[in-house]
């Protein structure tokens, strides 16, 4: 049977790289059955709806969503980001955020591969906070990490299963020395899991020093498992040191499957871009494999992740058919 797959092309570049990912998809073989969502800041500035609850029923209903990329120039930074984006990750409790990299690191001669495990539903990123006498000179602002004993522990379970997979290696990254309240919760509970683990060796690395070894040291890395905010940074820079945003995918995940799971390039919308044929359609087309893993297509998705990795030219639509050709020969 086909899977149901709500499609988000959303702004910018979005709706051009996702459809080169569902090209590549097709010329597969992965039967899809497709539903289009106009959401992201166009379909806002036109009616105001950035995420309503009757739109979000309507996803619960799908096996998975692919997103392109949400933006514009038009709306307030946040309004799209925080009213979709973060919207889905809490209501659909995508709490795995799973970003792969590789690549050569600049300079580099050997590549890497790792991935980071970052928690996608706590930290910062839940709006605990407030501001008092706003716009004066006495005025102050404050914003909490909300860090819960089942948030941590859930996360840390699923970086080891991944790091079993893998190389059976897990690093935790936190700033345990200076938060030292969210850092104790997070190092009690790594080191409670570990103990279930024991095939997997495990380190720690403050976050700071986690930046200096992506750039310096990569290969020292197989899975990291970090907080919402410092995963947010360092896939960033995991992207930058494993050629370009233009390669890096996720996925955002529901491994319970309670609710549909999405998947997405790491890019922005790019508006300055569009229509130019100059993006990188490469971190759609891997977070559409990603998506066929979690659909079990496990073959065909590593099909694809090998096509992407041989040498690609032309505009957004040629690298996309030369990637088609090589999955459907």
């Amino acid at each position: 049977m086909a899977h149901r797959i709500a499609v988000i092309g959303g702004d910018g570049i979005g709706p051009e790289v996702t459809a080169e990912a569902l090209k590549v998809i097709a010329a597969a073989g992965v039967a899809l059955e497709l539903t289009e969502f106009e959401l992201g800041g166009k379909r806002y500035l036109r009616d105001g709806e950035i995420l309503s609850d009757a739109t979000l029923n309507q996803l619960r209903g799908y096996d998975a969503i692919l997103l392109g990329a949400v933006g514009t120039p038009e709306v307030q930074p946040g309004v799209i980001e925080r009213g979709l984006l973060l919207k889905m990750r809490f209501e659909l409790d995508l709490y795995v955020n799973q970003r792969p990299f590789l690549g050569t690191a600049p300079g580099g001669t050997v590549p890497h591969d790792f991935v980071v495990i970052r928690e996608n539903t706590e930290g910062p990123y839940v709006g605990e906070g407030g501001v008092l006498r706003k716009g004066t000179p006495c005025e102050v602002a404050t914003q909490g990490s909300v860090n819960t004993r089942m948030g941590v522990e859930r996360i840390i379970r699923h970086a080891f299963g991944e790091a079993m997979k893998r190389r059976k290696h897990l690093t935790m990254v936190h700033k345990t020395n200076v938060l030292t309240f969210a850092g104790d919760l997070w190092q009690r509970t790594f080191n409670e899991v570990a103990v279930e683990f024991p095939e997997v060796a495990t380190a720690y690395n403050h976050v700071d020093a986690a930046c200096i070894y992506f750039v310096q040291d990569p290969h020292r890395y197989d899975v990291i498992v970090t907080d919402n905010l410092f995963g947010d940074i360092l896939t960033d820079l995991g992207g930058a040191v494993s050629g370009g945003v233009g390669l890096a995918s996720s996925a955002n995940l529901n491994p319970a499957r309670t609710g549909p799971s999405m998947f997405e390039p790491v890019h922005g919308s790019a508006p300055d871009i569009v229509g130019t044929g100059k993006a990188d359609p490469r971190a759609a087309i891997l977070s559409a494999a990603l998506m066929l893993d979690f659909l079990g297509e496990l073959a065909t998705a590593d099909r694809v992740r090998a096509a992407c990795v041989e040498p690609v030219s032309g505009s957004t639509t040629e690298i996309g058919s030369q990637i088609a050709a090589r999955v459907a020969g």
